[in-house]
């Protein structure tokens, strides 16, 4: 360093020294400049404060002696409607599940510690699912950190998805499986033609962190929206979830890849064809309430006012068919509880949270699982054809709440033929049904 600078340096040292302690100097600042330098010279010397890696009572060999892992593998052996209980599905469901999924949620060990087990993530999955207790929580159940829980429930539900999908949450894609849809519905629920029953909910969530009024709905909640078409059998054959509150039934289903399908008709539906016993030619068609639009391929009641005895038969037939989606929602809600609260996770979280149980849903529909579906859980008929009410509904909905109808539409007029149509059929000796009368 040239000796210009250094005595340069010298010079302000010392008059900064000399300015330190002038006797005019006031003494709070002489104070001050002290306590900054001891300050500074303190936090050179400071120790860094330790972190927990883990817990004693979390820790790996703790987890495989204790918890309810543990309680699992006994339930499983011992108590088979214990096991029911806790995950809501039998030990070889459980385990159909592991063999799909597990490959997808295995970890490898490493030096530091062993990885846990795909079998234990999928059982705190299925918990947080059948329960919706918080992390926490779990984090005390299994003796796993709530972070870890965290990840390790959003990994197993994109996982999940992923494998199941294709083969439990797919969308008829041929003419054959619509006519499959259509027979069951004629069959059980006396409604020709009908492909599937539409309808919306509202998932509720915790406000999202400066997210304003985007996830805000009219009732002064914040939350997600789903649209489902669901089969004869309770089964999701459809869904969307849109992470934006403010919607209304129509207007999901007028931003919905379904409905831009069906404009375009991608969606292989079958031909029009004559209504059983009659000559009258009608288009295959979905169902829904009044908050859905008429169009040729969507059937919707009448308004509830100034009807004549026909439209009234005609609303009766259409709510046979139009119950299935809400025993399906009924259904998901009380038996995976996690929707029967405010669930205090992301939207994205949710919606991952959403796809994964419709696909569980449908999986143990399609097995017909009395661990999932009890008997009389979802609404019966009783001899005289009077709906009974499943058990279901004596808890109610939980988060799943109806959307909004706020848009007025304007039907085409062969839509409003095709209603007119079927409510002349449903009263004609060709597509009447004995008990109608009594129970419109």
């Amino acid at each position: 360093m040239p000796k210009k600078k250094q005595q340069q340096r010298r010079r302000r040292r010392r008059r900064r020294r000399q300015e330190l302690f002038r006797p005019e100097m006031d003494v709070r600042k002489k104070l001050a400049i002290q306590v900054v330098c001891a300050l500074m010279c303190s936090e050179k010397t400071r120790k860094k404060k330790k972190r927990l890696w883990r817990r004693e009572w979390s820790g790996s060999g703790r987890r495989g002696q204790q918890g309810l892992s543990v309680l699992q593998r006994e339930l499983e052996m011992h108590d088979r409607t214990g096991f029911r209980e806790m995950l809501r599905m039998t030990a070889e469901e459980f385990d159909f599940l592991l063999g799909m999924v597990g490959p997808l949620i295995t970890k490898q060990h490493t030096k530091m510690r062993r990885a846990i087990s795909p079998r234990e993530r999928l059982s705190l999955t299925m918990r947080f699912l059948a329960t919706g207790v918080t992390f926490r929580s779990l984090s005390f159940q299994y003796r796993i950190g709530a972070s870890t829980i965290s990840l390790i429930v959003m990994e197993t539900c994109a996982a999940l998805y992923q494998v199941m999908k294709k083969d439990f949450l797919k969308t008829p894609s041929t003419e054959a499986e619509w006519r499959t849809i259509a027979k069951d519905f004629e069959l059980k629920w006396q409604f020709p033609h009908c492909l599937g029953a539409l309808d919306g909910r509202r998932i509720h969530i915790q406000p999202p962190a400066k997210s304003g009024s985007l996830h805000h709905n009219y009732k002064a909640g914040f939350s997600v929206i789903m649209m489902a078409a669901v089969d004869a059998n309770y089964k999701f054959i459809y869904a969307c979830v849109n992470t934006q509150g403010r919607v209304s039934d129509a207007g999901l289903f007028a931003q919905s890849d379904l409905s831009k399908a069906m404009d375009r008709g991608l969606l292989n539906f079958p031909p029009p064809d004559p209504l059983p016993n009659s000559d009258i030619t009608m288009p295959y068609m979905f169902v829904g309430d009044e908050g859905f639009p008429l169009r040729p391929d969507l059937m919707k009641p009448y308004p509830c006012r100034q009807m004549d005895q026909s439209q009234r038969v005609l609303n009766y037939r259409l709510s046979r068919a139009q119950r299935v989606v809400e025993n399906a929602f009924g259904i998901l809600a009380n038996r995976l509880r996690v929707f029967r609260s405010t669930i205090c996770l992301e939207p994205d979280k949710v919606v991952k949270i959403t796809m994964a149980s419709l696909c569980i849903h449908n999986f143990l529909r399609e097995r017909r699982s009395e661990a999932y579906t009890p008997p009389a859980f979802a609404d019966w008929e009783s001899a005289d054809h009077s709906i009974a009410e499943g058990t279901w509904r004596s808890q109610g909905m939980g988060s799943f709440q109806p959307l909004e109808h706020r848009e007025k539409h304007n039907p085409s007029e062969t839509a409003k033929m095709q209603q007119n149509l079927l409510c002349d059929y449903f009263v004609s000796a060709a597509g009447c049904v004995p008990w109608q009368e009594e129970h419109i």
